[in-house]
Order: structure tokens, then C-alpha cells, then sequence
């Protein structure tokens, strides 16, 4: 199975421990653009979140409103502190910074025509793609998670991000502190469930 954007709300959702439902959308056959979703999510993007009379999207604003919801599971800093103040940080930049650049990655013939434009047109996103993953690798020195001792939401959004990577020239898991950072949050339990779950095999990042 293709991972999505998801995986990290759903990752979330297994660290939080309260009951939930789980419904796959065969992308192979569109269900994400089915009437019955597009009635929930007009974009036709996945994820989206079903929670009592709220339907949210948006993978980013999902996790922060899973952690702002469930304040007991500790996934996110306390509102009005520097630490949340770092963790709105890292999970915009994320969002808006390096996960657009993963679209235009995977789908260049949305932006540009013709196989060798095309071509380019990856090859270059790609080089960005590098230079942000060499930025997390130096934010990650000396820290066991993003936030620092803390895991947190935006843990598992790097991780998801980190997994796009992993047929590209140069994977997140290759460079110094990023590959062993992976491997920590590869070991969580949460984070194996969804794997399972979603019927997820290897190379897992």
C-alpha cells in the first residue's frame, strides 16, 4: 500500500489509545473522489477525520487537534510556552514547506509538460527536498525528538515525510542524525500498529 498523508494523524490516534474507526480508501479505484467522501472532504485529498459532528482535514491541523483534544497523551507542548511556540514551528514548516515540495516531487506533470521538462522539473525539487533534509538532520543533533526529550505530534510528521524519501536518490535514513532518529520512532508501539493496520512492509523509511 502507497502511504498518504494519513498516516501521521493516524499514528496519533494509536498513541492517544482512546477507541476509533479506521476506513482505507482504495486510491486505485478513486473512493477518494467518491460522493460519499467528497461529501466529507470536498477536496477529494486524504486524510480526513470524522469527530462527532466535526469533520476536519488538512493531515497538520488533524494532528494538532488531536493533541489539543486529548491533552492527556502529552503530544503536543502547553499553549503560551517557547516549547509551543517551537512546536507550531516545526509542524508549519513541515506542513507548508517540506510536504509542498513532496507534491510537486510526485507530481510534476501538474505543474509543467512534456517528459523532459518534466524531468527537470523533479530533479530540481529534488535538490530542494535534500537541502531541508540536511536542515532537520543539523536540528536533530544532540536531540532524541524533534522538540528535544519531548516526543511529540510533530514526531510522527517527520517520520511520514521522511518515508516519501525512501526511493529517492538520497534518503531521509541515510544521513547522520535523521536515520537513527527514524529507527527510535520506527520502535514505538503506536507507530508499528499503524504500519500493521495499514498493511505497511518494508523498506518502512
Amino acid at each position: 500500500m502507497v502511504s498518504t498523508a494519513a498516516m501521521a494523524p493516524h499514528i496519533l490516534l494509536r498513541e492517544i489509545g482512546d477507541p476509533f474507526e479506521l476506513r482505507l480508501l482504495d486510491r486505485d479505484k478513486a473512493e477518494h473522489k467518491s460522493a460519499a467522501y467528497l461529501a466529507l472532504n470536498p477536496h477529494g485529498r486524504v486524510p480526513t477525520l470524522v469527530d462527532g459532528d466535526l469533520v476536519l482535514y488538512e493531515a497538520a491541523a488533524i494532528c494538532l487537534h488531536l493533541a489539543d483534544s486529548h491533552p492527556e497523551a502529552k503530544l503536543a507542548p502547553a499553549v503560551g510556552t517557547p516549547e509551543r511556540a517551537e512546536f507550531y514551528k516545526w509542524l508549519v514548516y513541515l506542513t507548508n514547506s517540506v510536504q509542498a515540495e513532496m507534491l510537486l516531487y510526485f507530481y510534476p506533470e501538474r505543474y509543467v509538460e512534456g517528459t523532459q521538462a518534466q524531468a527537470a522539473f523533479k530533479a530540481a525539487t529534488e535538490t530542494r527536498l535534500n537541502g531541508h533534509f540536511d536542515g532537520l538532520d543539523r536540528a536533530l543533533a544532540g536531540r532524541t525528538w524533534l522538540l528535544g526529550d519531548t516526543y511529540s505530534a510533530v514526531d510522527p510528521y517527520l517520520f511520514m515525510l521522511c518515508r516519501w524519501t525512501r526511493f529517492m536518490g538520497r534518503p531521509a535514513r541515510t544521513l547522520g542524525n535523521l536515520g537513527p532518529y527514524l529507527a527510535r520512532v520506527l520502535e514505538r508501539p503506536a507507530v508499528k500498529a499503524a504500519f500493521e493496520a495499514e498493511g505497511l512492509e518494508a523498506p518502512f523509511y
